[in-house]
């Protein structure tokens, strides 16, 4: 495939922290793809929630069903717009490798209980797992990325301090950048204050065209909503009413996935004619040029991204704030709230693998932040049986 003169080319990529020898039959950006799938990280995403609880049923999905699902739009989005399908790909195959147990509930939980000792965010704990924490190569710890493929995890969403700064990992002025994040960018600098590669771009947009597409499907799948409450909002209604115009007597299930599919299509077709629009009225001849823009130049149309805010704002009071959900939180939160205190008070708890780590820490919060590497790697499941065998009961005793 011809690449676009904005597209990155693995021939100019500015290589890694470790040097090492080109392969003989993969591009950079392929060995970094192939690198991610194959870490223990991304195995573990098996096992950890989306929204609901991993063990709660086999058709919801786990982060890394998600994940499979982000890979594959970023593919599709990006081959149509001559950018490096390799680079997306690997971008969006480690963007979820941060998440601890629990999703974003887990994730507000250890933010809580990290916030005197540098705090935590699923993304920079991304980064942190690349670079430091996989340990399976002779040369290094971590995978060894090239600098865009960091560049992409860093980033996607947006320049993360500056005053172009945006998207929920962005550092406000003044602000602190989190400590995994601030470690990997001082030993290479990931240019922090721009925005990321195209490539990139695409990942960030899968993901929100990905959890649109399928919060919606599980949502329904659960019983937090029917099919006739989506007639009242835009995007989904339209899609419903073809299909119904198209195929009137469609058994419900087949319906519901026609429907879905076309919203799912709705959001692919406005990233793809929005991207090719701005990208021909700016005309950027390389990938530096991208980078150096006002704004990102993948994105949703306004009128879609309004529309996709009437839908989250659905989401967020039906499915993500259900009560059935709520209680849930409320639960693994507690369950949280009583492993890491555990850990952080007897660090021989810990596994003996993890033993070199805690020698090494000089202080409580470097022996803060060994115990939430080994609880934000937990799976769902994992830490649920921890919990279970240290504390005893299914609930948590932290409280909610």
């Amino acid at each position: 495939m011809t690449l676009a003169p904005y597209a990155c080319r693995p021939e100019d990529s500015r290589g890694r922290l470790h040097p090492e020898s080109m392969s003989t039959f993969r591009s950079p950006f392929q060995r970094d793809r192939d690198r991610i799938i194959h870490s223990s990280a991304f195995r573990r995403l098996k096992h950890k929630t989306q929204v609901f609880v991993e063990h709660e049923g086999d058709y919801y999905r786990t982060r890394l069903t998600h994940t499979i699902e982000v890979a594959q739009v970023a593919r599709t989005i990006a081959a149509h717009l001559g950018l490096n399908t390799d680079l997306a790909e690997a971008v969006a195959l480690a963007h979820d490798l941060g998440h601890p147990p629990f999703g974003h509930t887990g994730e507000d939980a250890l933010a809580d209980l990290m916030a005197p000792y540098g705090g935590f965010d699923h993304n920079a704990q991304a980064l942190r797992i690349v670079t430091r924490l996989e340990r399976h190569y002779a040369g290094f710890d971590g995978l060894n990325l090239t600098w865009e493929t960091l560049e992409g995890i860093a980033k996607h969403n947006g320049p993360v301090i500056g005053p172009r700064a945006s998207g929920s990992h962005s550092v406000p002025e003044g602000g602190t950048l989190p400590y995994a994040l601030a470690e990997c960018n001082a030993a290479w600098d990931l240019e922090l204050d721009t925005f990321a590669s195209a490539e990139a771009q695409v990942a960030a947009v899968a993901d929100d065209v990905a959890y649109n597409h399928h919060d919606l499907h599980d949502g329904l799948r659960a019983g937090l909503f029917t099919e006739a409450d989506l007639m009242d909002l835009p995007v989904t209604r339209p899609a419903f009413e073809e299909v119904d115009r198209l195929h009137p007597g469609l058994d419900p299930t087949r319906r519901r996935h026609e429907a879905l599919r076309r919203v799912f299509g709705t959001m692919v077709e406005d990233v793809i004619a929005v991207a090719q629009n701005r990208l021909e009225a700016s005309q950027p001849q390389s990938a530096a040029e991208i980078r150096a823009m006002d704004g990102p130049i993948i994105r949703f149309s306004k009128p879609l991204y309004q529309n996709l805010k009437a839908i989250k704002s659905f989401l967020f009071t039906r499915m993500y704030r259900a009560p059935s959900v709520v209680v849930e939180r409320q639960r693994v939160t507690a369950m949280i709230r009583d492993l890491f205190p555990l850990f952080l008070g007897d660090p021989a708890l810990l596994p003996g693998e993890w033993r070199a780590d805690v020698a090494a820490a000089g202080d409580e919060t470097e022996l803060a932040r060994v115990v939430l590497d080994y609880v934000a790697g937990m799976t769902d499941r994992f830490a649920i049986q921890e919990h279970e065998r240290l504390c005893g009961g299914g609930g948590g005793n932290g409280g909610a």
